[in-house]
């Protein structure tokens, strides 16, 4: 089982907007097949940081979303309007410990 981590440093300010979007960037993963997933905002370290992060049980997975996301047309829309309020972002990719 893999966890993946996309961190995203939003812009100044746009952490209540960044909030609102994220809810409904998980409905539209939910309704794509992406169900093990969650949204995280920073209690303490970096100012104005969103984790979105699900779990797969492998790469393989992980690649298969990945691919039916971003061809996803309400996707694609949604994301536009959330990369408004980001600064910047990186991937971190982990297996579980079991």
């Amino acid at each position: 089982m893999i966890v993946v981590r996309n961190v995203f440093q939003l812009k100044f300010g746009k952490a209540k907007d960044a909030k609102a979007k994220i809810k409904e960037g998980l409905e539209i993963a939910i309704a794509a097949g992406v169900k093990d997933n969650r949204a995280c905002l920073d209690v303490t370290g970096p100012f104005y940081t969103l984790v979105f992060e699900n779990t797969f049980q492998d790469l393989g997975a992980f690649e298969k979303g990945l691919a039916k996301m971003s061809k996803d047309k309400t996707w694609q829309k949604w994301y536009a309007g959330f990369s408004e309020l980001v600064e910047s972002g990186h991937r971190e990719i982990y297996t579980v410990v079991e």
